[in-house]
């Protein structure tokens, strides 16, 4: 059973700590260092996600090798999302290999799926809300970026072969 929420997380998030995310995947753990002072709305509805188990047992749903892995679905197929929308952040960053970003359905659709770049220099147009950073786990991001795809519903050859599965989402404030 997906959970659904009516509307955005209350700010929680004390933009004087410093946050970071360890991502368990089935191909093993990456932790991101969140950016909490530049984009406050979409770190604060991440970790409250995050702490609601709402990513526990999910995956990442579309895989683009060199370009990106995406994830946070709770229906597993690009579609869904945790019932509300929020707005976009300004985007001051490059989308550079290791960028943690909102994936979303054009302005101001933000919801629960998010995308961490695996290329260099993507080419991508500054719409998607950057909110952290990889430290570490680089061989976790190649490794799942460079699994097997076969075509999905669209044509798109991005639908993981096989399961990539979130185990889960850990955060961490200092």
């Amino acid at each position: 059973m997906t959970t659904s929420y009516p509307s955005p997380p209350e700010m929680n998030l004390d933009q004087s700590k410093t946050y970071s995310a360890a991502i368990h995947t089935s191909h093993g753990v990456m932790t991101l260092e969140l950016f909490a002072s530049e984009a406050p709305l979409t770190v604060n509805n991440f970790v409250f996600l995050a702490r609601e188990r709402f990513y526990e047992n999910g995956g990442f749903h579309r895989v683009l090798q060199g370009f990106m892995i995406q994830g946070g679905c709770p229906k597993g197929d690009g579609t869904g999302g945790p019932g509300y929308r929020f707005p976009d952040e300004p985007v001051t960053r490059s989308y550079i290999k290791g960028t943690l970003a909102m994936a979303n359905a054009g302005p101001n659709t933000n919801g629960s799926q998010f995308f961490i770049v695996h290329g260099d220099d993507v080419g991508l147009p500054p719409n998607y809300t950057i909110f952290g950073m990889l430290t570490d786990g680089t061989e976790v991001l190649d490794s799942l970026a460079n699994s097997p795809v076969t075509a999905g519903a669209g044509g798109e050859r991005s639908r993981p072969a096989e399961r990539l599965e979130i185990q889960n989402i850990e955060i961490t404030e200092s």
